[in-house]
Order: structure tokens, then sequence, then C-alpha cells
């Protein structure tokens, strides 16, 4: 029995895509033995469980219900980022006046043929997480939907398979919250989205997380007049309050509608098939009508019909409890990805994976704990984090210095014209040692990688300063933080001492 959410619209991209990743002739193998590792779930975490088991000797199964790679491949970080580019160079074009490149005639978009792009380059992707290329990799491939029958043994479609160990990898859904009028009207999610053929000429976005911010300046940028419905937390509520304020304000120069108070909001059937958002309130009410309307908040861990509660494994609405380890509450099982953690992104199941792999297979001792994850948001300016933030800090008991550089300090910013941004480090208070650092700016996801590394492996921001770095670059504003530590060490006393020492040089 298959779980395939048809993929739309079925061009050439997506059945390619679908041949990859769910190939309707595909033909279960015959369970030869016991298995050193099942894992159950295509996405990100089971792929890299299952590779990396098999590239070091074990014998693998791999199970997947629906399309293999995941909500990152198929309806995530693929299609959306995609988006983003042909979005970015609209932006681009747009704001060309301002370097003194004119164009004639001005932006016109097509798009259509960006998203058939996407789901060209999407296809393209496929065959990294394909059915046929696990099979070469040599582990046996299951397309079906598998369930626990005991500690050591799943079943696949009415086929058991026996295993010593087993990793539960089927991540998250989108699970749209408890808004009233919801149930009367036709809305997309994440999963949905990358279907559209045709713009939405007016556009409601819920949610002011990652995906709304990143799709509310992607759909205005492309044409829609977008509606984004925040809540009273406000835009990325998760970041440093300059950072979400900044982003504020990149939207609503790309023309983003920001409307308040969604936690009040009300939904309805709109004119000709659109949808009616509504919020009655004294100060900030509205009453809008939208062509189509994205829930950009919600999601769900995918622990349905697995058969958990029937072998014991633990799990509640957050999804499968597991130890620092990654274990579930039955030992030989373990989990890994959105099924089990508090951080939903690629970067962070794939190392999750790698983390069970050494302790199920290797008698390991890893911690997810251990685990030092950035997380990054894809809008202009890009807004990256990593670490404590100092109300986290403060929560924890933890004293912290703080040193921000603005980018409107740093020549290759000021010379691209992208001047709205900071690089902010936080330190243990007294010392170098990083333990938290925000970056907004362009390319604020590659660049929070030099503070990453930094944390991983304890190199102080004292060590960074004294580290090169080309110039002109943006990047160079990592340093410069490390310059404004350092002048802080350079007390009245240090200083006395310094100059004394230099008027006898003088003698």
């Amino acid at each position: 029995m298959s779980h395939l959410t048809p993929l739309q619209p079925l061009d050439e991209h997506n059945q390619k895509l679908q041949s990859n990743v769910h190939p309707v002739d595909w033909v279960n193998p015959t369970p030869d033995g016991t298995y050193n590792m099942v894992v159950i779930g295509g996405g990100t975490a089971g792929l890299v469980t299952a590779a990396g088991a098999a590239g070091l000797g074990a014998k693998v199964a791999l199970i997947e219900r629906s399309l293999l790679g995941g909500d990152c491949l198929n309806v995530g970080c693929v299609p959306s980022k995609a988006i983003i580019a042909a979005a970015k160079r609209a932006a681009q074009v747009r704001d060309a006046a301002e370097f003194g490149v004119h164009v004639p005639g001005g932006v016109t978009v097509d798009f259509g043929a960006a998203m058939e792009r996407m789901r060209k380059l999407r296809s393209d992707i496929s065959p990294h997480d394909s059915a046929a290329r696990f099979q070469e990799l040599g582990i046996d491939v299951f397309i079906g939907q598998g369930k626990f029958t005991s500690a050591n043994t799943i079943d696949v479609d009415g086929t058991e398979l026996t295993f010593k160990k087993a990793t539960i990898a089927t991540g998250a859904r989108a699970s749209a919250p408890a808004i009233p009028g919801l149930d009367q009207v036709d809305y997309l999610t994440n999963e949905t989205l990358f279907s559209l053929t045709e713009i939405p000429k007016r556009f409601g976005i819920v949610g002011a997380g990652p995906i709304g911010v990143e799709m509310a300046q992607s759909f205005a940028r492309l044409g829609s007049h977008v509606f984004l419905v925040e809540s009273a937390d406000g835009i990325l509520p998760r970041e440093d309050p300059d950072a979400g304020a900044l982003v504020r304000k990149a939207l609503e120069k790309d023309g983003v509608t920001i409307l308040q108070h969604g936690r009040e909001l009300q939904l309805s059937p709109g004119e000709g098939g659109g949808v009616r958002l509504k919020v009655d309130a004294v100060e900030g009410g509205y009453d809008e009508t939208v062509d189509r309307i994205l829930i950009a908040v919600g999601r769900a861990p995918n622990v349905e019909d697995l058969g958990l509660e029937d072998v014991g494994i633990q799990f509640s609405k957050a999804g499968v409890e597991v130890n620092d380890r990654l274990q579930t509450t039955v030992k030989n099982i373990y989990a890994a990805g959105d099924i089990c953690s508090r951080f939903k992104f690629t970067h962070a199941a794939d190392f999750m994976a790698r983390t069970v792999i050494g302790n199920a297979l290797f008698l390991g001792r890893g911690k997810e704990s251990n685990l030092v994850i950035p997380r990054a948001t894809y809008c202009e300016p890009e807004v990256a984090h990593v670490g404590v933030s100092p109300k986290e800090a403060k929560e924890k008991g933890l004293e912290i210095d703080t040193f921000t550089q603005e980018l409107s300090g740093v020549d290759r910013a000021i010379l691209s014209g992208e001047t709205d941004g900071f690089v902010r480090v936080h330190l243990k208070k007294g010392t170098d040692k990083i333990v938290g650092a925000t970056v907004v700016g362009a390319n604020a996801g590659d660049m929070i990688g030099e503070l990453t590394l930094a944390m991983t492996n304890g190199v102080g921001l004292g060590k960074i300063v004294k580290t090169i770095h080309p110039y002109p670059t943006v990047g160079e504003a990592i340093r410069k933080v490390g310059d404004l530590y350092n002048r802080t060490k350079l007390t009245p006393k240090v200083k006395a001492i310094m100059e004394k020492w230099l008027r006898w040089s003088r003698r």
C-alpha cells in the first residue's frame, strides 16, 4: 500500500522526480536474514542513517511510504530556495537603477516559468535521494508502510523484517492551528504551495516565522500583493529583535502588508472563491479578501500507523521521546530528525543521524546535546543564529558580554548597497568564549559557519581576531567584532603601563 501524495502538475519534471523518489513500478526486495539496521522514513535523517550504516558494512533496510528525500527535497528547502532565487533576481532588476543600471520597461515576471525552473532543478537533484541510488549502495529499499510488530520486527505491507537495531526517522508534516473558519476555506501549506502554476494576485500568509517570511518576500517580489499575518510576537519571533526589525523593514520595502493580531484571526469564504481574513479590534482591525492563503505555522510529528504504542515506544504531540543518545524507550530502537528534535532543520537531522550510527552500531556515546546547531532564514537580509540568545542566557543564569559590528561600518557591505545588518557575538562574561551569535545580512547563512566552527572546536573570539580575513569582504565583520573585544582589554591600567613603556623607549 502506498501513501504517495500526487505531484502536481504532472509534467515531465515531476514525472522524473516521481520515477526517482517513488517509482510506481518498484518491486520490494525479499528480506534475507536479520538486518543490522532498519530505517523507517526516507527523509534526510533516514537517508543519512541508511547510507552511512551501509557504507560502514551494515546490512540495512530503508522503508519509505511516500517520497524519498522527505520534506527537504520535495516540499521544503529545495523548492523554496529555487523560488527565493527567482524572486531575488526580480528584486535586483527592480533596484538596478540605484547602481546606475537602467532596465527599459522594468520588471516582468513569468511566474509559470519560475515554478517550472524550480520543478526542473528539483528533479535534477532527486537522483541523489533516489530508490535506485540507495539500492546501488547495497540497501534493501522498501516502498510501503512500516509498522513495528515487536522490538525486533517490523511489517511492511505484509512482509516481515527482522532487525537488531532500528531508527525512526519519519519526520513531521504541516499541521494547521485552530483558526476559526479554517475548515471552511481552501488553504495551502508548504506541502501544496509548490504545486502552484499561477501567482495569486492577492496572497494571504498566516505566520511570520521562517517559512512565512521567506515566502511573503518572494511572492511579493514575483508580483503578489502579500498580506502577512503576524502574531503578537512579531516578525521572526525566535530571533534577535533587531534582526526582526530589519526584516520587517525589508518586507515593507518589497510591498508586503503586515497584519497583526494573528491570534484573533477569523477566516471565511470570500467573493470569487477567495478567502476573507478578518480581525475585529479597536486598533489594528482589518477585513481583507485574498485569492489564496498559505498557513505557514504548525507542525505535527508523523507518529501514526507505526505501531509505537504496541511495542512500548513513548511519544507525545512533540514527537518520539528520546534520551541524549537518541534512544527511544525501547533501547535498541533510535530516532533522529524532526520526529524527535526541536531543531526542525535538514542539517540537524543529518548530524543526529550520524550520532545514531555511532551509538547504535558501534557502542558509541555520542550526545545530541553536544551538537552545535546553527539556523538560518533565507530572506533578504538573511538572518542566521547559533548558540544562546541574551534571553536564553539569562534563563540559564549565564552572564554574557555582547559585541556588535554593524554592516554600515564594513566597506564591502557599503559598496554592495547591503548595509542593513550586523554581526553580534555573545561571550561568556570576562572571557573570549563564544556562547552565541547572530548574523544579519547578505549570505548570513554562510557567515554563521565560521562562528559555529569556533564554538564547536572551542576557538575563542581572541583567536578569530588574529585570523586574517580577505579585504574587502562582508565576512570581515566577524574579525571586526574581535577588534571590539580586544579594545575591552585595553583598560586604563594597561594603557598607563604601555604609555610608561613607550615614554621610556623614546630615551
